[in-house]
């Protein structure tokens, strides 16, 4: 998709509006990923030394540590998860005190995500077969899974972003974020809103994230004529919607607003 693209049809005050709001809750985490990515970068360079667990799983702690501290809520798990040719099937990730699947912990608290990380275990998981790993490993570039349930750490609707991390040209693992959409949601909505139009986030699949629709459930397909058609065309040249909508890509987050008429 092309970042931005909007074409005369498409532009409206709720839209800009909306992507303004979307760009200011999204591209800051990204831009901390990007960080993240290159300091793990640094450390798979080393010459001097192999890489190791015990190395890195106290750098990206304090990376974490941090980010738990001043996100005020809405960073629920974050961390870096390992290509296993790397450091084997490992994830040094960490849940917050504000994780509804972590209790007894103040809100700036972090526990250490256990997983099982042997692949002869019946309860291994395979997680280079799920989005916010297949997709970024694609690409080679930033992606937003979700909105989804997720039943491994939260319990709760949650968007997970993520960012490839390689050693030259061979990749090592994603560093990632999990935000939690109720939050988010708390967020943007107020920001989102304008009287007589209906303002609706959405990802690239055309699943809702947030909307100001009471009618739009997260994580509900967002269905309207001419959508999918925007949501697969690379150029900005698709027909338009009906009457009174916009679109509008979200940068290079991967989401989208639609704006149009509130329901009566």
């Amino acid at each position: 998709m092309t970042p931005e693209t909007l074409t005369p049809e498409h532009d409206g005050p709720q839209t800009a509006a909306g992507f303004s709001s979307v760009a200011a809750v999204f591209d800051p985490v990204f831009a901390r990923l990007e960080h993240w990515a290159d300091l793990v970068e640094r450390y798979a360079a080393r010459p001097d030394r192999i890489a190791d667990r015990a190395d890195l799983d106290p750098l990206m702690e304090s990376l974490v540590r941090r980010e738990f501290t001043d996100s005020e809520g809405c960073v629920i798990g974050a961390g870096f998860v390992s290509a296993p040719n790397f450091l084997g099937w490992h994830l040094a990730w960490w849940l917050g005190g504000q994780n509804p699947a972590v209790s007894g912990l103040p809100a700036t608290g972090i526990r250490h995500l256990e997983t099982v990380e042997d692949p002869l275990d019946e309860s291994f998981r395979d997680y280079t077969a799920l989005e916010w790993w297949r997709v970024p490993e694609q690409t080679g570039r930033r992606h937003i899974t979700g909105p989804y349930v997720d039943y491994l750490c939260t319990d709760e609707y949650t968007l997970t972003l993520t960012l490839p991390v390689y050693r030259a040209a061979e990749l090592i693992g994603v560093v990632g974020i999990d935000l939690s959409v109720d939050e988010i949601e708390r967020g943007l909505i107020p920001r989102l809103g304008a009287d007589g139009v209906s303002v609706t986030v959405i990802n690239s699949s055309g699943r809702v994230v947030v909307s100001t629709d009471t009618h739009l459930a997260t994580g509900a397909l967002l269905r309207l004529p001419g959508l999918s058609e925007h949501l697969n065309d690379q150029s900005g040249g698709a027909p338009g919607l009906p009457a009174g909508h916009t679109f509008q890509w979200c940068g290079q987050t991967g989401l989208a607003i639609v704006a149009g008429p509130a329901p009566s």
